[in-house]
């Protein structure tokens, strides 16, 4: 092996050593607490230290690396104290998880590492964000992301790459081409010949780079933190190197051609370079005995403070109360003055007053920019806040959710416009483990509020139609907001835009330009978790959402003998069981309706809710009224038929006749 110190000075080439020969002892150390039974899992980086103590040393600390669970480097890198890392692994208190995730499933800004969840790929995505966030500063910060040769396939690493490529994003893509994706050869998972090639489709500069020669990982990756910081623009790196253990401890390593062991066993990153360095009298035999054992005893010293500390017990307040990050609720009032717009005008109120309300808030889709998006609810932003606010996104869903997760975490808030509800599925994966998660996992926020054009009614079919809610009441760690009215579209938009959490705010198409109301021009905020009750009455409790609680209206104006509270639940998540309860209780007889189809939807466990805690005062049983249980149709008579509004009517004269 070659080795280039370059300009570096032996108190340089000294410390890269330390850095080098550090994971390695933990990890010698872990793999017999392994065979002891004292850990239950390992996931070896052996053979492959060069790149992560390599990257993390040439990086600033205040810059953000997204490693991945063979990236103990980056770890001990970045000066973490042993005994957190120790606990992490072994789920004690004092780790970065307080035991709700595993070994390197976890992230801490104290020490500006964000790590990764088993999807892989999401992190590629929020790499963009928290780079884009950098360019928005100015900073002239870098941003250096991990992932293996095996989540190359992944659609998610293509998505960011395009992203970054376009945005001109100073990110340094970095893959550790080990050789194997747990049991899978490289030569069944691509056809390239190397995996830089694939820079070239996105316009990205490529490197291939020894990842096991520590000084060529450092002197290269220095030289390119400096040139991204004049000239911002993603890189694609693929580091050669190989896995000398199993996937994890447990997989082993017989799938493996014992020649290939060999091959990689002579370029072990840490022998030759201590090699190297005993040629060059930089590093003595004494020396190194003196360095090995100063890790050691660190090790040793703060592996007994992690036995030290008691196991976790369960709080259950606790585990709940971790969900969601607290926030308490900003009441903003109006004044009287009101103007007459429709629901497509409340958006865009509520966007432009909060986009000059929050300097750091950035609203990312497709053609929101100078076209205006597809509603047009956009028209005009550009002009108001730049093209850097308002960001034109290619069609790649899940990276762009993955970049506003990636700008929460650096300290902007995201909305994510989805063009129509149906397409969030591409971007499903990121909502559900990455936003959904982050808090409870390592008490991170995920400031992200994603907008969600919904509905039928429009003759638009099954992929521009679907109102998809209860893919995501059912995901802790979600709220979920769905009004009916502009008056409530404005006031709740503002508080989702304010609220830390992750919201998924579900605007319906059919509404966008057919509903009006008197809407104060003053900035205003309504809290989540408060129903409507837009009428009153004692005969039946009628529950509904969107564009159900305009079909209840006129029904209830056709039927002016019924006597019904309305409820307009406005936000499903959290939900306000208060006022469900409190009406039932009044009126003893209750229907839900929603425009979903109806098996496992909202309204079977709001008439849950209901048996379970007002049984008692029921008179009839609960009705629950949806679409059929088929795709949305195309053809007006064939819609019409599939969604509810007919049905409602039947049901809740039924219903009272009962």
């Amino acid at each position: 092996m070659n080795f280039d110190r370059k300009e570096l000075s032996n108190i340089q080439l000294l410390d890269l050593y330390k850095r080098l020969l550090k994971p390695r002892l933990i990890e010698e150390k872990m793999l017999i607490l392994l065979r002891q039974g004292k850990v239950s899992k390992w996931f070896s980086g052996i053979g492959q230290e060069a790149i992560s103590v390599g990257i993390t040393a040439a990086l600033e600390k205040d810059e953000y690396i997204l490693p991945m669970h063979r990236n103990l480097g980056v770890f001990t890198g970045r000066d973490i104290p042993l005994h957190r890392l120790f606990s992490q692994w072994q789920g004690k208190k004092t780790g970065f998880t307080k035991g709700r995730d595993r070994s390197f499933h976890f992230g801490t800004q104290e020490f500006n590492i964000i790590g990764m969840i088993s999807h892989l790929g999401p992190q590629l995505g929020v790499a963009d964000g928290i780079s884009l966030a950098n360019k928005l500063k100015k900073n002239g910060k870098v941003t250096a992301v991990f992932t293996g040769e095996g989540a190359t396939s992944e659609g998610d690493f293509h998505e960011a790459l395009n992203i970054a490529s376009v945005w001109d994003l100073p990110v340094l893509f970095v893959i550790e081409n080990n050789g194997y994706g747990l049991s899978t050869p490289t030569n069944e998972q691509y056809r390239c010949e190397n995996l830089a090639d694939k820079g070239i489709g996105y316009g990205i500069q490529s490197e291939i780079i020894d990842g096991n020669n520590i000084l060529e990982v450092y002197t290269k990756i220095s030289a390119l933190k400096a040139s991204l910081a004049e000239n911002p623009r993603p890189v694609l790196l693929e580091f050669k190197t190989f896995r000398m253990r199993g996937h994890e401890e447990a997989s082993g390593t017989k799938y493996v051609p014992q020649e290939l062991m060999d091959m990689w066993a002579v370029k072990d990153p840490i022998a030759n370079y201590r090699d190297y360095l005993k040629r060059i009298s930089v590093l003595s035999d004494e020396d190194d005995a003196i360095i090995t054992k100063d890790i050691k005893n660190e090790i040793d010293e703060h592996w007994a403070i992690t036995q030290a500390e008691p196991e976790v017990t369960a709080n259950l307040e606790e585990e709940l109360g971790d969900v969601y990050k607290p926030y308490d609720f900003e009441y903003f009032s109006h004044s009287d003055k009101v103007e007459n717009i429709r629901v497509v005008d409340a958006i865009s109120n509520a966007l432009r007053q909060s986009m000059e309300r929050h300097e750091n808030l950035v609203i990312m889709g497709q053609d929101i920019a100078e076209y205006g998006g597809a509603f047009k609810i956009t028209d005009g932003f550009v002009a108001q806040f730049g093209k850097d606010r308002v960001r034109n996104t290619p069609i790649c869903e899940s990276a762009v959710v993955s970049a506003g997760m990636g700008l929460s975490i650096n300290g902007y808030k995201a909305i994510v416009e989805m063009q129509f509800a149906d397409f969030v599925s591409t971007g499903f994966n990121p909502i559900v483990n990455l936003l959904a998660k982050q808090h409870y996992r390592w008490n991170e926020k995920a400031d992200v509020v994603v907008r969600m054009p919904c509905g039928g009614g429009t003759q638009a079919g099954p992929f521009h139609s679907q109102t998809n809610e209860a893919w995501f009441t059912k995901t802790p760690g979600l709220k979920v907001v769905y009004p009916a009215f502009p008056y409530d579209v404005k006031g709740l938009l503002n508080t989702a835009i304010n609220d830390p959490n992750p919201v998924m705010f579900f605007e319906h198409k059919q509404l966008y330009r057919s509903v009006y109301q008197d809407v104060p021009t003053d900035y205003y905020t309504i809290p989540f978790g408060k129903a409507a009750l837009l009428k009153e009455g004692t005969q039946v409790t009628i529950i509904s959402f969107g564009s159900g609680v305009h079909w209840a209206l006129e029904t209830l104006e056709k039927h002016h003998e019924i006597s019904a509270d309305l409820l307009d639940l406005r936000t499903l998540q959290p939900l306000d069981t208060e006022a469900i309860f409190a009406s039932v209780k009044k009126t003893n007889k209750v229907i839900i309706l929603q425009e979903d189809t109806l098996f496992g939807g909202l309204a079977s466990d709001i008439s849950a809710m209901i048996m379970e805690q007002c049984f008692e005062h029921l008179d009839a049983p609960v009705r629950r009224v949806g679409s059929l249980e088929s795709a949305i149709p195309f053809v007006k008579a064939l819609e019409d038929q599939y969604l509810p509004k007919e049905r409602f009517e039947k049901e809740l004269i039924e219903l009272l006749a009962y």
